[in-house]
């Protein structure tokens, strides 16, 4: 029998999400300083309204839903899935207020792809976005690549029993320390040790390639936090072209990959155990498959002649291909290149490279490659089981920080999302198709929305039809929670209607 939400179910809900919205509502001083600072006067005006509403409303919710009761699985993983949807609409209100967007839905598809570090967009004249509208778009992916939850976790959070329930929920089922809000905690260091670091080399590479201190790290702090977190946005609608750098590039190359590890592996390495990077099966399986798919990219390009240098061919090729396994979506190629310029070979293994993804506990998005490995393992003890005599024992381990024995519900676990993404990347096609988008392309854009790429070949567009917008969104939403809040929620509903 289902058991219908009662009374208390819904004030602890909106007790924990109005304290998140809370904790939201203050980030969104970060882009009016900005805009004060530059003297953009009416861009600070739109972040202290969509921070008032967005603090009124949290205050509200706390002081009316005010309760000392544990929060349950269920209750967790429903204030995680309604805060994402809650932050699209607040940071969603924001960017609609700069008139750089065709309507809210346009609004809110940016921040959702911002905070779910996608990085697909429908700004208009990008170019001249105002920089505390272009700062709020990256502190989106930011704050989203380390999860909106661990902010309030860090902060606003101490010592509740629903600290970890929240935590599971935004699929991050990994504590680096013994303590949940420690892990937190130190997520947040890591992300702004490297902050600091990053902005450093990207905006001293923009100075010596000419640009303007303030804009060579403005840029450089942006374009950062987009490649830790895996998202895709940058200042400029050229997006990483723009910078015409091979060092721009390479920095990037470097930022992707840190932000593709899991934060337990960084832990791991700043703690002085560095063979770890070497013997983990996420990182390993990260290696081997971006090797095998850029093989396939190569042969692709060189079979199309769309370069006529290998050197050119390794850059434009490698580059594409890192972005889209490590989830990031830059691009050092316009969108209809893509279609126009590339082979099928070669838009199939960028396809699989946005699929799988780079580690769980990451910024990136996708399968993820420890799923992956556990899968390979459990293929592989399944065949020597068929080979080996009878009375043969078979023990298959896998090394993830520690040797870990193989057992039937983590590979139950790891088939159940591979084929969840799975079936959100065809739906997604499928949508796309209706829409007249041939199946190649309709897949490519799908599994960069719901992998959370940000990888485009020029569908995700201002004019495109409002309902794959909305399949985007959802797609985004739901690939970034990795579907158990998504699950929680609808069971949620469900009950509310159909439960006793």
């Amino acid at each position: 029998m289902v058991l219908k939400p009662n009374l208390d179910d819904i004030k602890n809900i909106c007790f924990y999400l109005g304290k998140i919205m809370l904790g939201l509502s203050l980030t969104m001083l970060l882009p009016l300083m900005v805009g004060v600072l530059f003297g953009e006067y009416n861009a600070a005006l739109d972040y202290l309204i969509a921070g008032e509403i967005t603090a009124i409303t949290g205050l509200l919710l706390i002081f009316l839903c005010r309760n000392d009761k544990e929060m349950s699985w269920m209750q967790g993983m429903i204030v995680v899935s309604l805060t994402w949807i809650v932050a699209m609409l607040a940071g969603g209100f924001a960017l609609y207020l700069s008139g750089h967007f065709k309507s809210f839905l346009d609004a809110c598809f940016e921040t959702m792809s911002g905070f779910a570090t996608t990085g697909l967009t429908l700004c208009q004249d990008m170019d001249h976005l105002p920089y505390a509208h272009q700062f709020w778009r990256h502190v989106t992916m930011f704050l989203g690549g380390q999860g909106i939850v661990i902010v309030a976790l860090s902060f606003f959070v101490k010592g509740s029993s629903g600290a970890f329930k929240m935590y599971v929920g935004e699929a991050r089922d990994e504590r680096v320390l013994p303590n949940v809000i420690s892990t937190s905690r130190f997520i947040w260091l890591v992300s702004l040790v490297y902050l600091a670091l990053g902005t450093v080399t990207l905006g001293s590479i923009g100075l010596l390639n000419g640009m303007r201190a303030h804009n060579a790290f403005f840029h450089g702090a942006c374009v950062f936090m987009a490649a830790f977190d895996t998202g895709g946005f940058t200042p400029q609608s050229q997006n990483i072209l723009y910078y015409h750098s091979f060092a721009y590039e390479v920095a990037t190359i470097v930022c992707m990959l840190l932000g593709s590890i899991n934060f337990k592996l960084h832990y791991q390495v700043w703690t002085g155990n560095r063979k770890e990077l070497f013997k983990n099966i996420e990182s390993s399986a990260l290696f081997v498959s971006i090797s095998l798919l850029f093989i396939l990219v190569a042969a692709g390009l060189e079979r199309s002649g769309t370069y006529s240098s290998a050197i050119t061919l390794f850059r434009k090729g490698f580059y594409q291909l890192v972005s889209g396994h490590t989830g990031t979506g830059f691009q050092t190629i316009y969108a209809q290149q893509f279609v126009n310029e590339w082979s099928d070979l070669s838009l199939v293994a960028v396809v699989f490279a946005m699929g799988l993804g780079g580690a769980i506990c990451s910024t990136t998005g996708g399968i993820k490659m420890l799923r992956l490995g556990i899968i390979y393992k459990a293929l592989r003890e399944d065949i020597k089981r068929i080979i080996l005599p009878e009375k043969a024992v078979v023990v298959q381990k896998f090394h993830h920080i520690k040797d870990i024995f193989l057992e039937d519900k983590q590979v139950r676990s790891a088939l159940l999302i591979t084929v969840c993404y799975f079936l959100l990347y065809i739906v997604g096609a499928l949508v796309g198709m209706i829409f007249h988008y041939p199946f190649l392309d309709a897949l490519f854009e799908s599994t960069s929305a719901a992998a959370n790429v940000g990888l485009s070949c020029g569908i995700t567009a201002p004019g495109m039809h409002p309902l794959l917008k909305l399949t985007y969104i959802f797609q985004m939403w739901a690939g970034r929670l990795e579907f158990m809040s998504v699950f929680a929620l609808a069971g949620f509903f469900v009950a509310a209607v159909k439960g006793k």
